[in-house]
């Protein structure tokens, strides 16, 4: 089993700190946030948006759609509202898989 790191949870993401996780521009997500209805982070006082983990993983589902499955914004949309569950567990085991290889290819430059 490879070591797990375990991470600091956050309760919010600024959309710069978003931006560069997913390596978009900050309008982008400023358009995803109108787009998508599920989509709804936060607002501060002054208008800034904060985003939770579960927007993040939500993010991570349309753009897991859109990059890797080929999906329009359209139909990413549908395959979001309909089955945002499956969705978002394929990308979760997606994720393990290459922290996974990535495991086993250092242990493997290490032999």
């Amino acid at each position: 089993m490879p070591y797990k790191d375990k991470e600091i949870e956050r309760l919010y993401y600024s959309i710069s700190e978003v931006a560069k996780m997913f390596d978009v521009t900050i309008s982008l997500l400023r358009y995803y946030d109108n787009t998508f209805e599920a989509l709804s982070p936060a607002k501060n006082k002054k208008g800034n948006r904060l985003f939770t983990p579960e927007d993040v993983s939500y993010l991570r589902g349309i753009f897991y759609l859109t990059r890797q499955k080929g999906y329009t914004l359209e139909s990413a949309k549908k395959m979001m509202a309909d089955k945002s569950s499956t969705i978002k567990d394929e990308v979760n085991l997606l994720e393990t898989l290459k922290s996974l290889r990535a495991f086993l290819t250092e242990l493997k430059s290490q032999l």
